[in-house]
């Protein structure tokens, strides 16, 4: 699958079923030594009126489902990218 056919879609938490985001808006980690998606990283929140943004890291591997429109994982509490 193509990185422009995955950008379109929306991230779901399956543990809150909540939206985390848009793929489009989100960085692909790459392992530099097989070239492999290590794991997505996501801005969430607004940098507008000098709020943060926080980062949160998906690994691939706690992807469960690439649908047409959405891409659903399993995740308890993403880690911070700091933490990784």
């Amino acid at each position: 699958m193509r990185w422009s056919e995955l950008a379109g879609k929306e991230l779901i938490d399956i543990a809150g079923g909540e939206r985390m985001g848009s793929l489009g808006q989100a960085d692909l980690v790459i392992d530099p030594e097989n070239g492999k998606v290590e794991a997505l990283l996501l801005s969430i929140g607004s940098s507008w009126f000098g709020r943060q943004q926080e980062e949160k890291m998906i690994r691939w591997k706690h992807i469960r489902k690439i649908g047409p429109e959405m891409v659903i994982v399993e995740v308890d509490h993403p880690s911070s990218a700091r933490e990784s």
